[in-house]
């Protein structure tokens, strides 16, 4: 497998467990706790995919996730939304915005990883149909 994911989690006990699980899978991973963190990581290194909490301190994630998606060196980049938002037209919002998926909390770990390698190989497709990196 493989990977660089950034781990967008304001939350230090989500934070950990997420990380463990993603390591134990062999990915590679960043993390960041609020919207200014992402922003200085994203300049000098793009990972593969930002797993997006919604509910940060300083910037809602769908605020940051349209930034990203409006600069050209990270339009690309695989967004899913993280979140413990599970209202009724909180997905819909995030794919409006940019997202690429939807994953709610707590998370199936099975399941989430079997999810973390999909939306990897659909960034493959996708950024080999677009010349990307």
């Amino acid at each position: 497998m493989g990977g660089k994911i950034l781990l967008v989690e304001d939350d230090p006990i989500n934070s950990i467990l997420v990380q463990h699980i993603l390591e134990a899978e062999g990915y590679v991973v960043l993390k960041a706790s609020s919207a200014k963190e992402v922003l200085l990581q994203i300049k000098s290194d793009v990972p593969d995919l930002i797993l997006m909490d919604l509910q940060l301190p300083d910037m809602d994630g769908l605020t940051l996730t349209r930034m990203i998606r409006e600069n050209p060196s990270t339009s690309y980049t695989t967004i899913v939304a993280l979140t413990a938002y599970a209202m009724s037209g909180d997905r819909e919002r995030a794919l409006q915005v940019g997202c690429d998926g939807y994953i709610t909390k707590p998370i199936d770990t099975k399941g989430f990883i079997k999810m973390v390698a999909s939306f990897l190989e659909s960034r493959r497709v996708k950024g080999s149909s677009y010349g990307d990196h």
